[in-house]
């Protein structure tokens, strides 16, 4: 018996990028201590007033089937945050809840992608996005940005490989690289997407940790809110990966279909964890910036670090829990850097080629360590680095 091709063929016959991760859980699992820089998975556990709020939940008896769409209240509250940050009108027939921004990703690319469509990608990316598009049968095309431009893809990037296409997934603050999308990017983005009819994909997930700059949604510049799904979640600015609750807001009836898929799919998030983000968002600024501080503070730290050398040299970092950093002085590539950290120093880090081939030549540094532990491990793979020059 065979498998579907879909399924075999998500990673596309290759690896799925995350080699070094599993190496180093291997041997975290053997017992051998690893400081992990890999995953963006916060040193802190969701906040104890969240959990309290479920827990209630759950005693209270909200443990049967929730509402597909998801519970209202939560609704009603996601649309007043996306409208309140970005001016865009938007109401609760305008989001969907999904298990997680993993699953808000598969349902957008259901909704805008046939099978055999070309899907558009910015490379780097996060390593799910080619297998994502894949699975919904779409063909992902990789739109390759420089790190010399910041890893901001321009219209004229987009432009090259936008005929044809059905949609354009992009992710500011980007996750790996930390940059923050300025608004001449966002702008080319929004250009691209009009003048070729595209869809847009906004994976917002980071929009409560911008150091520098702005978060500017492709949805509010002109004639984009009717072709933007803005996919959002509470992984990252509520520190509930776990949970998974996510969103995708966008036009009503793109929504309206994605409540179908989702009744044929997930079947919904149950409620009392859509109680407790409820509770988190309803908590308003100052738990999302309790959570964010960490990465806030340890990234001006390491940027005191990284200056005190030039071998390693950091990206823009405007934003998210990474830090990207370009490791070619060292004559390696990121790949054989991160594999030699590790067995050198058991220190975790993603390599850049992870994320595609824009990135070669770099690693991923996750903030997701307590300041001391960073600071050390930092410290570190800079000196392990200048070593090999």
């Amino acid at each position: 018996m065979q498998l579907s091709q879909r399924i075999s063929g998500l990673t596309a016959g290759g690896s799925d990028g995350w080699d070094v991760f599993y190496r180093a859980r291997g041997m975290v699992a053997d017992g051998v201590p690893v400081t992990e820089l890999t995953i963006g998975e916060h040193d802190i556990r969701t906040d104890p007033t969240i959990l309290a709020a479920m827990n209630a939940s759950a005693k209270g008896g909200h443990t049967g089937y929730a509402m597909v769409p998801g519970v209202g209240d939560l609704r009603d509250e996601v649309a007043t945050r996306l409208q309140t940050r970005t001016g865009v009108a938007t109401t609760r027939d305008n989001v969907v809840i999904t298990p997680g921004g993993q699953a808000a990703l598969f349902a957008a690319h259901h909704a805008t992608c046939d099978e055999g469509d070309v899907a558009l990608y910015c490379d780097p990316y996060y390593a799910t996005y080619p297998g994502t598009i894949r699975g919904v049968g779409a063909v992902p095309r990789a739109i390759v940005t420089s790190p010399e431009q910041a890893f901001q893809p321009s219209f004229v990037d987009i432009a090259k490989q936008a005929r044809g296409a059905r949609s354009l997934l992009v992710n500011t603050p980007n996750n790996p690289t930390g940059v923050v999308y300025d608004r001449a990017t966002v702008e080319g983005i929004a250009r691209a997407c009009c003048e070729y009819d595209l869809w847009c994909i906004s994976d917002e997930v980071y929009d409560t940790q911008v150091w520098e700059g702005e978060h500017i949604s492709p949805r509010t510049m002109d004639g984009m809110a009717e072709r933007t799904l803005v996919v959002g979640s509470m992984s990252k600015s509520h520190a509930m990966t776990g949970s998974r609750v996510g969103w995708v807001a966008g036009p009503a009836p793109v929504i309206e279909q994605l409540i179908n898929l989702a009744t044929h799919t997930t079947y919904g998030v149950p409620g009392y964890i859509q109680d407790a983000a409820l509770f988190a968002l309803n908590e308003g600024p100052a738990l999302e910036e309790k959570v964010a501080a960490p990465f806030q503070r340890r990234r001006l730290v390491a940027q005191g670090l990284i200056a005190t050398q030039n071998v390693a040299k950091l990206v823009p970092s405007g934003g998210a829990m990474y830090l990207m950093l370009d490791m070619r002085a060292t004559g390696l590539s990121g790949e054989d850097f991160a594999n030699r950290l590790l067995d050198a120093h058991q220190i975790a880090v993603m390599p850049g080629e992870s994320f595609g081939t824009a990135a070669a030549g770099h690693i991923r540094v996750a903030m997701t360590v307590d300041d001391d532990a960073f600071v050390a491990a930092l410290t570190t793979v800079l000196n392990f680095a200048g070593d090999l020059v």
